[in-house]
């Protein structure tokens, strides 16, 4: 028993939010991260995407900006052609990650904020949030999971 709690401890402990460093140390989200799935929850329906079969997403962040590419892997030539990227600045503390998105191939997204909590579990992070776009008739919540690139 006490070495299940000690195992349900550590857990935990490595689910914490990464805290933004105050000095010039660089931010655990900080790197280039490849999708491997996304959940897109619209009221009751949760629709599943895995981007390791077929398409590829990689979001890149440096210190100030974030920029995110996702395309086909047949280069276009069949009906699940799909290409998008978006960039712009952000920013991070306690696990609070906004988005500003300047740039989209979806150009009516550009110029909103989007607000997500960040979880970082040794190479993998979990990004969580609502996407809410009136005039677009958009109002879901996105589950997005990345792997650490090396």
């Amino acid at each position: 028993m006490k070495r299940f709690v000690f195992v349900l401890f550590c857990a935990l402990g490595a689910c914490v939010p990464e805290q933004k460093s105050t000095s010039n140390q660089r931010s655990p989200i900080e790197g280039t991260w490849q999708l491997l799935s996304a959940q897109n929850i619209t009221g009751a329906d949760t629709v599943f995407t895995d981007y390791t079969v077929g398409m590829k997403g990689i979001k890149m962040i440096n210190q100030n900006y974030f920029a995110f590419f996702q395309h086909d892997l047949n280069k276009g030539t069949d009906s699940l052609a799909k290409f998008s990227a978006g960039s712009g600045s952000y920013t991070y503390e306690n696990g609070h990650y906004i988005e500003n998105l300047a740039y989209c191939t979806g150009r009516q997204w550009e110029g909103n904020t989007f607000e997500f909590e960040l979880m970082i579990t040794g190479d993998t992070l979990v990004q969580e949030g609502r996407e809410k776009l009136d005039d677009l008739g958009i109002d879901h919540v996105i589950r997005e999971i990345y792997v650490r690139l090396k």
